[in-house]
């Protein structure tokens, strides 16, 4: 699919995905789209920064290579590796054979054979869909070291592999960055990319994600379920619900077959929208019934 050549059409197409967005972040990717350049999105976690790669990638029919980051990511596990047990393999077939040329074989065992690729060198392959997404997730999780790395990567789409030489993007991939902003990530990376906040959602956007998400669940529950985590949002709470959540609970509300809200219900389902004892054991007893009258005051027409 070509790219698309609006805004209006990037939200058209990652609608089809079933991921609504406001026209603040269509603006962005339709940019980052057209310009070429990465895109760098903040936010909680769970309000929808790594799903918009995925619907990007399937909107674009382009092929999703996600790196997942995490502490202690180098260089070597994210651009590649040698597969050492088959050149020891080889090596040691080459000896029981004898009279193996050495040059030869050093040439064999640093061939594409015997290279395993990681994401950003398989970002850098060309593709015959197009270029692929390439969703770097959760790169605050990393080392400053990784960064300064990944700094020079995205600058020039290109990596090096000593024993083969440089490999350049014939077409740079569209590339996703997203940080949960557990560390703030250098100045000097950002500005490479274009950058978006995204935030947990306003009440009818929302309930457009999980009209999209969850189409099975009736126009009430739904209200009351949006409406319900909207005000949880406001408590004082170790780790707030996002988008994810509010999906995940409704799923599970359907399982249950349940029509209506009730304190008892929410009691029995808090593991789907909160993930820690502490912000559970405040939402115990009267308190999940106090937030749930505020909720349902919230929905009551002024």
């Amino acid at each position: 699919m070509t790219q698309p050549d609006s805004i209006d059409a990037v939200q058209k197409m990652l609608g089809a995905q079933g991921y609504v967005c406001g026209r603040a972040l269509a603006t962005v990717v339709f940019l980052s789209l057209r310009l070429g350049r990465p895109l760098f999105l903040e936010g909680e976690a769970g309000v929808g920064k790594t799903e918009i790669a995925k619907a990007l990638a399937a909107g674009l029919n382009r092929r999703l290579i996600r790196l997942q980051c995490y502490e202690g990511l180098d260089a070597s596990s994210a651009v590649y590796e040698w597969n050492f047990p088959a050149q020891m393999v080889a090596i040691r077939t080459a000896e029981a054979s004898g009279g193996a040329d050495r040059g030869a074989l050093q040439d064999e065992l640093f061939s594409d054979d015997y290279l395993i690729e990681r994401p950003l060198l398989q970002a850098m392959r060309p593709d015959e869909n197009g270029a692929p997404v390439l969703l770097i997730d959760e790169l605050d999780r990393t080392d400053e070291p990784f960064e300064a790395f990944l700094l020079e990567a995205l600058s020039d789409f290109q990596v090096t592999i000593p024993e083969l030489g440089t490999v350049q993007a014939a077409e740079p991939p569209v590339v996703i960055v997203t940080s949960n902003r557990t560390r703030e990530v250098h100045d000097a990376l950002k500005r490479r990319c274009l950058y978006h906040w995204v935030d947990y959602p306003d009440f009818d956007r929302e309930i457009e994600i999980l009209h999209a998400r969850a189409p099975e669940a009736a126009e009430a529950l739904s209200r009351e379920v949006v409406a319900f985590v909207q005000r949880l949002r406001t408590e004082d709470l170790f780790k707030k619900p996002g988008v994810a959540e509010t999906i995940d609970w409704a799923k599970c509300l359907l399982a249950l077959d349940v029509i209506n809200l009730s304190p008892e219900v929410i009691g029995d389902t808090l593991g789907a929208i909160l993930k820690y004892q502490d912000d559970i054991q405040k939402l115990q007893g009267s308190e999940a019934k106090r937030i749930l009258d505020e909720a349902k005051a919230d929905l009551e027409p002024a």
